[in-house]
């Protein structure tokens, strides 16, 4: 109950004969700043539960359907957030202006990697679980739901940063040797983070040169693919089909994953990004950028090359080349000749037949 009183005190809302019924208590005992909030409570609102209490209910509910990658995301923002700000409330006492401070409270968080706050996009995704939970609490309980009119967040456009040619070569040529087969495959077949280090040697077919993207792997945890679309057959190129050659003759006979610690376990992300990645581009005097982009460099250098578009789709495991020409078709203008030059050879030949018939008067 105590618990609950400070709760209710820090949001502003506390009743003291919610808590405090009986006859004969004087309010001269009472702070005064206490006595000032006095409203009549909903009956409605103490007959729902306090909201740590629902939320434990609600996901042990939801979440039979969800990836494990996903149940960690939300249980993580329950700890970490929501129980903070709600877990002693009752539901139906959450306000939309509790929901807005809230989500002020986010925008002074530290992000990671550096960042002084936790970006826009971050905050959406914090957010939105808090929609369901409480439409899904409104509706058991019969309030009006307190998450109306509360619209995302802006998030800025964001450029991908992919690398050159020579950059990649630049990068493979030097970094450390039993890294240089790993990032071979990554910059040369588009492959997400958990596609690269959850492969496993049981689908990479050598005979047909194709990698065969089955599983994905999440905080260690082999996993379904993103979505369906991912499910895809690979084409090596000569350079991935030689790099994962010399992987098999180091690894092959040691684990059943192509990129491997000494252990025979997969390789974890974070570190090799700390330990290997960060440290080269630095050395190398390239621009800080995450591994994510060494896919997005893939998707770049096939359409330079003059690679279909369709095919580049599935070889990235898009369901269509429409987020290709979105995020990607800037990097080659001429791919589809909508970069102007058309237009200004037009009337360049306009120009051209007009002064030629200005020359012929």
């Amino acid at each position: 109950m105590l618990q609950q009183i400070e709760s209710e005190i820090q949001l502003g809302r506390f009743r003291y004969e919610t808590f405090f019924p009986e006859k004969g208590i004087s309010e001269d005992s009472v702070p005064s700043f206490l006595l000032e909030q006095k409203e009549e409570v909903d009956p409605k609102v103490l007959r729902t539960p306090i909201f740590k209490d629902f939320i434990e209910e609600w996901l042990a509910e939801t979440s039979i359907g969800w990836r494990r990658s996903y149940l960690v995301t939300i249980r993580g923002n329950i700890d970490k957030y929501y129980l903070s700000a709600f877990g002693n409330v009752r539901v139906g006492a959450v306000t939309r202006a509790d929901l807005l401070k809230f989500r002020s409270s986010l925008a002074k968080v530290s992000g990671r990697n550096g960042n002084a706050t936790l970006s826009a996009n971050r905050i959406n995704k914090i957010m939105d679980p808090l929609r369901r939970i409480f439409e899904e609490a409104a509706d058991r309980y019969d309030f009006t739901t307190p998450y109306v009119r509360i619209k995302p967040l802006k998030v800025p456009k964001s450029d991908v940063q992919p690398f050159t040619l020579q950059e990649v070569k630049q990068i493979i040529d030097s970094v450390r040797p039993d890294f240089r087969n790993y990032y071979t495959v990554r910059f040369f077949t588009g492959m997400r983070t958990g596609e690269i280090d959850g492969l496993k040697w049981k689908y990479v077919d050598f005979d047909r040169r194709q990698i065969l993207v089955r599983e994905t792997i999440v905080y260690g945890e082999d996993d379904y693919t993103k979505t369906d679309a991912s499910q895809r057959d690979i084409a090596m190129s000569q350079p991935v089909y030689e790099a994962l050659q010399k992987q098999y003759r180091a690894t092959g006979a040691m684990s059943e994953y192509v990129f491997c610690n000494l252990q025979g376990l997969p390789i974890e992300h974070n570190n090799v990004t700390k330990r290997v990645w960060y440290p080269l581009l630095g050395a190398l005097g390239l621009e800080r950028r995450r591994p994510y982009q060494t896919r997005h460099t893939a998707a770049t250098l096939w359409l330079a090359a003059g690679e279909a578009p369709e095919w580049i789709a599935r070889q990235m495991g898009h369901a269509n080349t429409e987020m290709l020409f979105k995020v990607y078709s800037r990097y080659v203008p001429n791919l589809t000749r909508r970069d102007g030059s058309a237009f200004e050879q037009l009337l360049k030949t306009a120009q051209i037949q007009k002064e030629d018939e200005h020359a012929t008067v």
